[in-house]
């Protein structure tokens, strides 16, 4: 087992809010319904009949409201440019049937400005990959009194709990519990249960459910993020902290792979390069127009 590593400071590109969700990870139909009972109304999450209207509780309301705003498909509770093109009717893909779609919104999830502190500490910051749970809580304790936060260790209990559930796939089990079974995200298998109690592991290395243009389109997007550069070196895209590299547990060979998949479909556009031994991403266009034209043409 490694031990975590615990920066001190958190970057600017995260809001240090905890235990939002209400304890409840986002489940099938969620985003959608938020998105397009949002789009009718702004103002739904805070009308007296929201639960009638959405069809869940009160708490439930609340993370819904949540989770379509730290998946960044609503701004201020309006369709977000990425809400409208993946969920509307005429979208992308609007009932998220591919699952390139989840590991899209996983991506949007731990983008900047990501409202998920403890998803971004968990995917960037700690350095375990086999872990126990108590290990990732203390990490975020950790990473909490670091920030000079005064969150109460509940709210992280809640925040450990809702990614585990989240994440982690329940088949095989004895007792599967409704709430597992209700999850999309699981589908992604980025953590794995161990093979004692509470111990768990990232699963590192290539993904067959993840495609080569979603990945290719994150890279661009983590590249704008830095700037007006043309250029940014493989190891960025691997290592450094909100890289694809991290957010999706891939070691540079399947991120070099993904970008070489799809170079000759944009031959004018994108270029892999090797200079003393450093490999090097270019692109000619701005990277976040390249960005939607990749995912734009995959989708149709």
């Amino acid at each position: 087992m490694t031990t975590s590593s615990i920066p001190g400071i958190s970057p600017p590109s995260v809001d240090l809010v905890f235990a939002r969700h209400e304890t409840f990870h986002p489940r099938f139909g969620w985003l959608k319904k938020g998105y397009d009972k949002a789009k009718e109304n702004p103002k739904i999450f805070l009308e007296n009949d929201a639960p009638v209207v959405l069809g869940v509780g009160k708490n439930m309301v609340r993370s819904i409201r949540y989770w379509c705003r730290a998946f960044k498909i609503l701004e201020d509770d309006r369709p977000s440019e990425f809400g409208k093109n993946l969920l509307d009717d005429e979208g992308w893909d609007p009932f998220l049937e591919d699952p390139a779609s989840l590991w899209l919104l996983h991506w949007y999830l731990l983008r900047p400005t990501c409202e998920a502190a403890a998803w971004y500490f968990t995917f960037n910051l700690f350095r375990g990959i086999e872990f126990k749970s108590e290990n990732l809580f203390q990490g975020l304790v950790q990473y909490r009194t670091n920030q000079g936060k005064n969150i109460v260790e509940s709210s992280l209990k809640k925040d450990l709990t809702c990614i585990l559930r989240m994440y982690v796939e329940s088949r095989g089990e004895k007792n599967v519990s409704e709430d597992s079974l209700d999850c999309p995200f699981t589908q992604l298998s980025l953590i794995q249960r161990g093979g004692e109690a509470q111990q768990y592991s990232f699963r590192i290395g290539a993904k067959m459910s993840l495609p080569s243009e979603i990945i290719v389109a994150a890279c661009l997007q983590f590249a704008a993020a830095k700037g007006g550069q043309k250029t940014i070196s493989l190891s960025s895209l691997s290592y450094e902290l909100g890289s694809p590299g991290l957010v999706f547990k891939l070691p540079e060979s399947a991120i070099y792979n993904a970008i070489e998949d799809i170079l000759p479909a944009w031959p004018k556009n994108l270029n892999l390069s090797d200079t003393a031994g450093i490999i090097q991403f270019s692109f000619q266009d701005d990277p976040n127009d390249l960005a939607r034209a990749i995912l734009e043409k995959y989708y149709q």
